[in-house]
């Protein structure tokens, strides 16, 4: 069953993203491969400014394990976008955060889509608990869906 799209008032965090000339594909819009990158930076982006991820040297690290994106309306260079995230599920070392993909001024996502997180020990690649302070992060950012 196709998702539908989601409104700004669903997601907590936003960051701006201008595309670029090179995310059109031959058919004029912005390639599925490009929302993935976007769905992975917001992620990112957020862990690392709250200070709850270490990309050179923090012991627990999050996997990707599993992403799914619907798209609803195009998107194309110049447009600016806004990326939406927030958490739908957290559980003892995985979690699942839901991204939007909003054009413009748009209130209702041109894409969204899903992204799991697994964290695992940065040596061993076993499954770890979220650390304290990035559990709290993400706590901070968590909905309840129906």
């Amino acid at each position: 069953m196709r998702d539908t799209a989601k409104t700004r008032d669903h997601f907590r965090h936003f960051l701006p993203i201008t595309t670029r000339w090179s995310d059109n594909d031959v058919y004029g819009h912005v390639n599925n491969v490009v929302y993935y990158q976007w769905f992975d930076t917001i992620v990112n982006e957020y862990l690392i400014v709250n200070e709850t991820l270490d990309i050179q040297n923090g012991e627990a690290i999050g996997l990707v394990v599993e992403t799914h994106c619907n798209y609803f309306s195009s998107v194309s260079f110049p447009d600016q976008v806004t990326a939406g995230l927030c958490v739908t599920q957290l559980g003892k070392s995985s979690v699942r955060y839901e991204v939007g993909i909003f054009r413009g001024d748009d209130h209702i996502a041109s894409a969204q889509g899903h992204f799991v997180h697994v964290y695992v020990d940065r040596i061993s690649r076993k499954p770890t608990p979220i650390p304290p302070k990035a559990r709290a992060l993400l706590e901070s950012l968590q909905v309840v869906t129906p």
